[in-house]
């Protein structure tokens, strides 16, 4: 039984946005994750005034933020790439299903 018969005569779509987008996302994701941790490193350079407590707190505060934006961006990126993805198999060969006989296909049932 052959489970992916594909559909005679479809065309396949041509690759667009999707397949752009794909390949861009590794470099995103890694862009992504140094972005917020030279903005944490730099941070550290510019928060020069205050007391010792002052300087841990607005630091630690500046690093939950950074943290944050990373986990954004992570998120971001997975999420256009599954639907990168999804575009990118849908734009493939169709493929058709075994057919089943229904009884009254020839003449169907008036109600």
């Amino acid at each position: 039984m052959n489970w992916l018969k594909k559909l005679p005569g479809y065309q396949r779509t041509p690759y667009g946005l999707e397949l752009r987008l794909l390949r861009m996302m590794p470099r995103v994701l890694v862009l992504g994750s140094l972005l917020p941790l030279m903005l944490s490193g730099l941070a550290r350079l510019f928060y020069t005034r205050g007391t010792a407590a002052e300087l841990e707190r607005h630091i630690q505060l500046f690093d939950f933020g950074m943290i944050g934006l990373a986990v954004l961006i992570w998120t971001a990126v997975f999420t256009v790439s599954f639907g990168c993805v999804l575009v990118w198999l849908m734009k493939g060969p169709a493929y058709v299903a075994d057919g089943y006989d229904v009884s009254h296909s020839d003449k169907p049932k008036r109600d």
